[in-house]
């Protein structure tokens, strides 16, 4: 058995006292059945979910655009209170300051999070098309090859998923980042110096690289192809959070709908374009690379995907940008994947 495996099953399952309400039943979190199974019916005491209010941190047009076009916003049985984000670092520090309950965010904010030694917990994880990440230059840069990079200065924000591909596409062309001049910047910022010219290029992921393409002529020095990204994104949570049986059965909920509402954006695609570029306020010229190019799909929390993101972590800390070494199996948590094939059902 896994240490991942030990520590679940080892642990209690705050959520088994929770689902009653939902007619579902807790996950296992042994190795003798698979993730992501249905899980076997557990008797508890219902929850009112008319009383809960789960506070949800988005990022730009993100989760919450994506339920209203796929109508899963409709009869939900308790309150959302949606708040919005520039990118998943701010949206994990209002995460630990507990003002918001969940969050969705990209590979490297809960590394980071974590590294400060804040508690937090992966519920979900979700996998992306990585070619939306990308380092772009401008359309008449000098700047051909990663190696170009070298004395440039690279617009990233810090601590999010763009932080691991820049450090990662430096590494592979046998630079650190030492070797250009790094400017923390968060996407809007970045937007408006790679715009003026004022940063020679941009770490970033889509919608962002679709708008700098598409308004700046941008061109792209390299995606995240070739293990340079490795596209996954998390809906974070916090222990005390999941610990709480109206909360939790909330995320279960609003988990299986995230599911439904990203299948129905990969069967309706153009109408999804419609949609998100309407929620984005951007052109449908934008919408629609933007959404032919980040096919997302929910996945579970297993020691494969605990062993991606621990290469991750330990990226960063052989780097010393992170000061402490994390255990990213202290983190996750698999007992809301069985939401994953309940999206999918029917």
């Amino acid at each position: 058995m896994s240490p991942f495996a030990r520590r679940l099953r080892g642990a209690a399952v705050p959520l088994a006292a929770t689902v009653a309400v939902l007619g579902l039943g807790a996950c296992s979190s042994g190795d003798d059945k698979p993730a992501g199974a249905a899980p076997a019916a557990t008797s508890a005491a219902a929850v009112d979910l008319s009383k809960v209010t789960l506070k949800v941190g988005d990022q730009k047009a993100g989760i919450q655009a994506a339920l209203e076009a796929a109508g899963e916003l409709k009869d939900v049985p308790y309150k959302i209170e949606w708040s919005q984000f520039t990118s998943g670092p701010p949206l994990l520090e209002a995460l630990t300051a507990k003002a918001i309950d969940l969050g969705g965010v990209g590979d490297t904010p809960p590394i980071f999070t974590a590294a400060a030694g804040f508690k937090i917990s992966l519920v979900a994880a979700y996998q992306q098309d990585v070619t939306g990440a990308a380092i772009v230059v401008q359309k008449d840069s000098p700047i051909k090859t990663l190696a170009d990079l070298k004395g440039k200065k690279v617009a990233v924000a810090k601590g999010s998923s763009a932080h691991y591909h820049l450090l990662t596409a430096l590494a592979k062309a046998g630079l650190t980042f030492d070797d250009i001049q790094p400017a923390y910047l968060q996407p809007p910022d970045a937007l408006a110096a790679f715009g003026s010219g004022s940063v020679d290029a941009w770490a970033i992921w889509d919608p962002y690289t679709a708008v700098a393409q598409q308004l700046n002529g941008a061109k792209i020095l390299v995606d995240g192809s070739g293990g340079l990204s490795t596209g996954l994104a998390f809906e974070v949570s916090r222990p005390d959070v999941i610990a709480d049986p109206g909360k939790a059965a909330a995320i279960r909920d609003l988990l299986i709908r995230v599911g439904k509402a990203r299948q129905w954006a990969l069967a309706h695609a153009d109408t999804w374009a419609q949609a998100w570029g309407t929620a984005a306020g951007v052109p449908i010229e934008i919408s629609k690379v933007f959404v032919d190019r980040t096919a997302t799909k929910a996945v579970v929390i297993d020691d494969a995907l605990v062993g991606r993101l621990q290469k991750v972590a330990d990226t960063f800390a052989d780097a010393k940008i992170i000061p402490v070494k994390v255990k990213i199996a202290d983190l996750a948590t698999d007992q809301f994947n069985d939401t994953v094939a309940l999206s999918t059902a029917g």
